[in-house]
């Protein structure tokens, strides 16, 4: 599940990088290169696990699945507030000092 949710978290802001070229400066390619980091990472993983299960790999326990899900969602979220931090300290459009300085 986590390799899912980060291959489609990856796939969407691919996507918005590719057709929202106005939205470049908004650092939208960090994300992607997180998400695209965090999907060949659980990759490798899914290799080597299914290196060591073989067939069993395919069969997990429902519990297992829950807990990757909450995995692959706690790392997309992670990646968005990484994301949110590095866009507010960059400022690319100028908005936090224009709201900091406004009285």
């Amino acid at each position: 599940m986590t390799l899912l949710i980060t291959i489609f978290a990856a796939v969407a802001a691919t996507l918005i990088w590719y057709t929202k070229p106005g939205l470049r400066d908004l650092k939208i390619g960090v994300l992607c290169w997180m998400f695209w980091g965090a999907s060949l990472m659980w990759t490798i993983d899914a290799v080597f696990e299914f290196s060591e299960l073989k067939a069993d790999y395919f069969a997990p326990a429902g519990s297992d699945m829950l807990n990757d899900a909450f995995l692959g969602f706690s790392v997309v979220a992670l990646a968005l507030i990484i994301w949110t931090v590095i866009v507010l300290v960059s400022d690319p459009r100028g908005t936090v000092k224009a709201a900091l300085t406004r009285r």
